[in-house]
């Protein structure tokens, strides 16, 4: 990188908020979608045209767009064209879910960061309600909100679970799974779906429990799945011993959602009712096991999310981090498997002998 492409960089991430702001509604407007259906470009008088937008608001937003990088112009035709970062920006699922989350859920909290840094509490959740976490309030969070949360959530998971039944049922008898963290149900309606024989259990915060109730309620396997109430910041509340055993321990992006104090509590409890059969399946988007640079990137700024907004001291965790808590609850790992949807993990862990 040379001094001026570092100098502009420097630049782009002082003006981010804006940059950030003006990109989205280049989005939330239509003007990228109409450049980029439009056979030879547009110029603004056209865009003025078919917008409802006064020409001031479309000449800031080119302008600026034009400095981002999501557009081009023809300087002997002043059309404006698309780039394929404003294609990106417009078209690829993962941004645009990326996008709506940080403005509806993140963009105003961030403000105050560095008091969740250094308090280690997430003082940027202040903008939507007196929660000790997000977990707590995500029921009565405002509707625009918590869609955005909810699409972020289930947009990453919900790409690998095809891969990720494979890897539960696959290879293993597995009658009794705990869905720990299940949040709406999504997985456990999966599970039902995939295996006639198994019976889901999902232990997430009693308020989450309805919320899974509500969502399953009427849909085929339903009558399977089971709700289990639990606090699991409450040492003291253990998992649910089942007569029959449990196969089959699931926790999909939930550890990420607690401190590596709070995992190794959880995972010691989770142990607690696992047999020599039993497996434990950990499944994550570790930032040290993706393929690209670009899901490494968002990962680590996810951290950031967990820190400001949803509880104050959790992250999104790295290999070694997970391993060290999984030891620490008396546990191993067995085997791991990468590359699942958005880049995900799986580590399946067994007792340790």
């Amino acid at each position: 990188m040379s001094a001026l492409e570092a100098q502009r960089l420097a630049e782009f991430i002082a003006w981010s908020p804006v940059v950030f702001q003006a990109s989205r509604l280049m989005v939330k407007w239509g003007i990228l979608e109409l450049i980029q259906d439009s056979k030879n470009g547009l110029t603004r008088e056209e865009i003025v045209k078919e917008t409802d937008l006064t020409d001031y608001a479309v000449k800031c937003l080119l302008e600026a767009s034009l400095s981002i990088g999501l557009v081009i112009i023809d300087p002997e035709t002043d059309r404006f064209s698309i780039t394929k970062t404003g294609w990106f920006m417009l078209s690829d699922a993962a941004t645009r879910v990326n996008l709506e989350f940080n403005h509806e859920v993140n963009y105003q909290g961030m403000f105050v960061l560095e008091e969740a840094l250094r308090k280690g509490k997430p003082e940027g959740l202040r903008h939507f309600g007196d929660w000790p976490t997000l977990y707590e309030g995500l029921a009565t969070m405002p509707e625009v909100a918590k869609k955005s949360w909810l699409a972020f959530d289930h947009f990453y998971s919900d790409i690998s679970f095809p891969d990720a039944l494979k890897v539960v049922f696959d290879n293993r008898q597995v009658e009794n799974l705990y869905d720990v963290g299940g949040n709406t149900g999504k997985w456990a309606l999966q599970c039902v779906n995939y295996n006639p024989d198994v019976k889901v259990t999902v232990l997430d915060l009693p308020q989450q429990i309805e919320m899974m109730k509500a969502n399953a309620k009427g849909k085929k396997g339903a009558e399977r799945i089971t709700g289990f109430g639990i606090d699991f910041l409450d040492e003291s509340e253990e998992f649910p011993l089942s007569e029959k055993g449990v196969d089959v321990i699931w926790m999909s992006q939930f550890l990420d959602c607690f401190s590596k104090e709070e995992i190794v509590s959880i995972l010691t409890r989770a142990q607690k009712v696992m047999t020599g059969g039993t497996r434990l399946f950990i499944m994550e988007t570790l930032w040290d096991r993706q393929r690209f640079e670009t899901s490494a990137f968002c990962l680590t700024m996810t951290s950031l999310y967990f820190t400001d907004i949803a509880n104050g001291n959790s992250k999104m965790y790295n290999t070694e981090d997970m391993r060290d808590c999984i030891n620490k609850a008396g546990m191993e790992v067995e085997c791991i498997h990468d590359n699942l949807g958005m880049g995900h993990s799986i580590i399946v862990c067994k007792k340790s002998e």
